[in-house]
């Protein structure tokens, strides 16, 4: 980034902050403007290398589904507003309320405290309760949301039930975000033992303390802002998540102020080197208008660059409702997978095979929920 531009970026900040929206938005076109001037063409898209293994082609496959144009670019200055309001800028219709809850199960309404501050959470409690302790998953929603809603968009209470494990949904208030995102690009929530990181962290403890989860299975994903929220907890904490799930979300480090996020958010950015690896699946949506599809590609380099040499693997499929999609592991030798990608063919920006009855779900999707729920169980702390 050059000396002027980083300048003017500056600038850009402080009117956005100070509600001038309209000179924000012309300074900022006008550097964008200019350094695509000056940088040439943009370079090729990045190739991840490995054996390739097409799925065969027969009668009865589903007809892939009609792409979905991508949604109109929203206009910069709204996308000033959303990130000045603090956060990815979204509108999602009203969501249809909980999803009613099995005979024995549990669905509570917690709070944590602490010298950070306090978050309200959701923790589902599945009817069928094995002996041993259960696995934890926790659940960041996107921006808008709440627990009630991503639980009934994601799906994941079934798959509790299913599997036999505890679901954690921490609530982002208005206070903390007028849209309710959670503020992966604020330089204050990003690093352990601060902010929102230590937040999430202190009532995963809580969890773990008062319901016995067990320690050595406990996983954290998120959507869109709760999906950058997720690497930056995970990054964080390496001795706390066996692993991290990131859904249309953006790399740790992408932004660390408002002009960053928007550049992030529209281009895609490069992330940080992380200090040490955590096992980590990434979905997105290749039609995806809110967070550019390249900064999928970015947290699975960033992983890749933690965890060193592995060995990919590629194969393409459809899905029951008819999206295309390309699933590439990385693994090492025989092992668990370690890194894992889905590209997925006309998905915007929305979970995938998500539930109608919750906000941001594409249901045609392949199963966001199922498939990180199968990653999770693969690793556990020694």
């Amino acid at each position: 980034m050059t000396k002027p531009f980083a300048l003017g970026m500056t600038k850009a900040t402080e009117l956005t902050k100070a509600g001038k929206l309209t000179e924000a938005t012309a300074l900022i076109q006008s550097l964008l403007t200019g350094q695509a001037r000056d940088s040439g063409p943009p370079p090729d898209e990045d190739v991840i290398d490995g054996m390739f293994t097409r799925l065969d082609e027969g009668e009865g496959r589903p007809k892939p589904a009609p792409p979905v144009p991508p949604k109109p670019r929203t206009s910069l200055r709204e996308t000033l507003r959303g990130i000045a309001a603090g956060g990815m800028p979204a509108h999602a219709p009203f969501a249809k309320g909980p999803a009613p809850i099995p005979e024995g199960a549990q669905f509570l309404a917690l709070t944590h405290k602490s010298r950070q501050g306090q978050r309200d959470y959701k923790l589902y409690l599945p009817a069928a309760r094995p002996d041993t302790a259960m696995p934890l998953i926790v659940m960041l929603h996107g921006c808008t949301q709440s627990p009630d809603d991503f639980a009934a968009g994601t799906g994941m209470n079934p798959l509790a039930e299913r599997h036999g494990f505890l679901v954690a949904y921490p609530a982002q208030p208005t206070g903390a975000n007028a849209n309710k995102c959670w503020n992966w690009f604020r330089p204050e929530d990003q690093a352990r033992d601060r902010g929102e990181p230590a937040l999430i962290a202190g009532l995963t403890r809580d969890i773990l303390r008062d319901h016995g989860a067990d320690p050595r299975r406990v996983y954290i994903a998120g959507l869109s802002a709760g999906g950058a929220a997720a690497a930056i907890v995970a990054a964080a904490y390496p001795d706390l998540f066996s692993a991290v799930g990131v859904h249309s979300g953006l790399p740790v480090g992408a932004a660390r102020d408002v002009p960053q996020a928007f550049t992030a958010m529209r281009s895609g950015a490069g992330g940080t080197m992380l200090a040490q690896p955590v096992p980590m699946i990434a979905l997105h949506g290749l039609a995806d208008a809110t967070v550019h599809p390249k900064n999928g590609s970015a947290v699975v380099k960033q992983s890749l660059q933690a965890f060193g040499s592995l060995r990919a693997a590629t194969t393409r499929g459809v899905s029951t409702g008819g999206r295309a999609f390309r699933q590439t592991s990385h693994a090492r030798g025989d092992g668990p997978t370690l890194v894992e990608q889905w590209e997925i063919d006309g998905a915007g920006h929305a979970w995938a095979g998500g539930q109608s009855a919750g906000t941001f779900t594409d249901p045609a999707g392949p199963d966001a929920s199922a498939e990180m729920v199968r990653f999770f169980l693969q690793h556990a702390k020694g």
